[in-house]
């Protein structure tokens, strides 16, 4: 039996071939640009601002909420930490901190951070001796 390229055996048999990729990876990248309109000038490029994470400012000039919640949680309560500016790895080291400290579980969600459980006495202590302004 004499040995074949696996693509072209795929294209006789008509399961895809290589025009098929390429016209499927530009309908990707055409997908992820919502909200263009469309432009007759054959000079125009399409170009992404890509968004930057702001940079973490010092734990002394952080000014930081806390706060308990309970509704729209099935009466779950939970301490929410709010107005941290910094990395995403920054925001899930401090949440990873805050768990351990506590003992509980949690999670980063727009920006902020939520701790299962009332824990605003405790997370006060940690977060003074860590060096934030609440």
């Amino acid at each position: 039996m004499a040995e074949t390229d696996w693509k072209s055996a795929l294209a006789a048999l008509g399961a895809i071939s290589e025009s098929d990729e390429s016209e499927n990876k530009s309908d990707v990248v055409r997908k992820k640009r919502v909200g263009v309109v469309y432009s007759t000038n054959p000079d125009y490029d399409y170009s992404v601002c890509e968004e930057t994470e702001p940079e973490t400012i010092p734990k002394h000039r952080q000014k930081l909420h806390l706060s308990m919640e309970r509704a729209g949680r099935a009466g779950k309560t939970v301490t929410i930490v709010k107005g941290f500016v910094g990395t995403d790895a920054d925001i899930k080291a401090l949440c990873k901190l805050l768990k351990q400290k506590c003992g509980v579980g949690g999670s980063v969600k727009n920006g902020e951070i939520i701790i299962q459980g009332d824990h605003r006495q405790q997370l006060l202590n940690i977060l003074k001796k860590e060096g934030f302004q609440l």
